[in-house]
């Protein structure tokens, strides 16, 4: 047997590219209420609740109700996203990365998309006539941790607080929430519970709401300084998505590095929350 035949084994080559795990794109974009704007910020104009007045005795003035009026400022953010490819990768690689490359620009700014909302929902608000005025999430729109992960109660917990606030029942309801806390729900709700069919079937994807709230799973919600899962429930039009140019991707040649292919993206936005009542965070353990 020649010791030299391996010299002529074959190196056999893929002509496709496949995309590692990741999120593709957005999926909370649709979830909140979304404007498209022109300039350095956005302003969501807004009215509070007022009283009707009695009318006590004939011929009377005509009342005059003062409308609270309110507004929240949304800055503008700009992100990018660009990669070269030289004209020898595609000799040596017999592949061309080009659509590849774009496909996974456009969802890598779909997950920015997703990180302005949720980062909007814990963050300080921007409120007042020229949007200074910071106003802090409040501690009483929060469930609290209670050394467990997500539970039945901790949701009821979650509606209640959107109940009594009086969020519109046709507002539709969001709970963002990781794998973990789907399999929270499973593992405290007993076999013989009413819910633990409902639960088991949101699990296997074969439904996505529960208790009033559309799950929508993302694995980028952040921890406390506790640890606890941030998990957020929401109504729709208690976030703002500001967006003042829609994601956009080109490909061009690039004269300053020897004409190589370069493929370009980019997106402006930015979010706010809109209204602390539409609003509540469900801390969770993960120990």
């Amino acid at each position: 047997m020649s010791n030299q035949i391996t010299a002529t084994f074959v190196q056999q080559f893929k002509e496709t590219l496949y995309h590692l795990v990741q999120q593709k794109g957005a999926r909370l974009r649709d979830a909140v209420t979304v404007e498209m704007v022109n300039g350095e910020y956005a302003f969501f104009d807004q009215i509070g609740a007022t009283a009707a007045v009695e009318r006590t005795a004939r011929h009377t003035d005509s009342p005059l109700v003062n409308t609270p009026h309110a507004r929240r400022r949304v800055p503008m953010r700009d992100f990018e996203w660009g990669d070269l490819i030289d004209d020898q990768d595609r000799v040596r690689s017999l592949v061309d990365p080009t659509s590849s490359y774009l496909r996974n620009a456009m969802w890598a700014l779909g997950r920015k998309l997703d990180d302005l909302v949720i980062e909007a929902a814990f963050a300080d608000a921007a409120t007042g006539k020229s949007g200074t005025t910071p106003i802090a999430f409040p501690a009483g729109q929060q469930v609290a941790a209670s050394a467990a992960g997500l539970t039945i109660d901790k949701l009821l917990q979650a509606k209640q607080k959107l109940d009594a606030a009086e969020v519109d029942s046709d507002d539709p309801r969001v709970l963002v929430c990781s794998a973990r806390q789907i399999k929270d729900l499973l593992g405290t709700t007993q076999v013989t519970s009413a819910d633990y069919n409902s639960v088991k079937a949101l699990a296997q994807g074969e439904i996505d709401t529960f208790l009033g709230f559309r799950f929508i799973r993302s694995e980028r919600l952040p921890a406390d300084g506790s640890s606890n899962r941030r998990v957020l429930a929401f109504a729709r039009s208690g976030i703002g998505l500001a967006i003042g140019r829609d994601m956009k991707g080109s490909v061009g040649e690039r004269a300053d590095k020897g004409f190589a292919t370069y493929v370009y993206a980019c997106l402006s936005a930015g979010a706010s929350r809109l209204e602390e009542e539409r609003v509540v965070e469900i801390k969770c353990t993960e120990a």
